[in-house]
């Protein structure tokens, strides 16, 4: 009779039949980065207030293969004081991920969730650096809920589809 570390140890040798899920970071890379303030040098002025700063985020994914998935992470941050635009910034940061072993019902959540939240932080370092290298204090966008906004994605899908149902 075998044991639970027999079983386990068969897996990892490859005698097992279960093969390991696995999510592996292949490559990460800008592919698109835009800082715009339009009103340099007069919008780099103190002001007694703070900006109001609009910011948008948005995940596209898409295959390369059956294994390997372009995960693209969106952000958009505008920077506005009364009509004034102070500063623009447009990122698009993109990762090559490797997903195997996982049944095709959590695929989805993984290209939505997970690989967005593994690129974030890097992501987000590269827009504070865009703001303080534009003469702006650095802009340290909070952590972003993935799996939320992947529930709310879902849902406004889901009311399309019924919408046209219906129509």
């Amino acid at each position: 009779m075998a044991s639970n570390d027999d079983a386990a140890t068969g897996a990892a040798n490859g005698n097992g039949t279960q093969s390991q899920p696995s999510l592996n970071v292949l490559a990460q890379y800008v592919k698109d980065l835009s800082f715009e303030s339009p009103g340099a040098p007069n919008s780099l002025r103190g002001r007694d207030k703070a900006p109001g700063i609009a910011i948008n985020v948005n995940v596209n994914a898409n295959p390369l293969s059956d294994k390997q998935f372009d995960v693209n992470l969106t952000l958009n941050a505008k920077a506005s004081f009364d009509q004034e635009v102070l500063f623009n910034v447009e990122l698009v940061y993109g990762g090559v991920f490797a997903i195997s072993g996982f049944p095709q019902e959590h695929m989805l959540p993984l290209l939505f969730i997970e690989c967005p939240r593994l690129l974030f932080p890097f992501a987000r370092q590269i827009v504070a650096d865009a703001t303080r290298n534009g003469g702006f204090p650095p802009l340290m966008l909070d952590p972003i809920d993935f799996a939320q906004m992947f529930q709310q994605r879902i849902a406004e899908d889901q009311a399309a589809a019924d919408k046209v149902q219906v129509s």
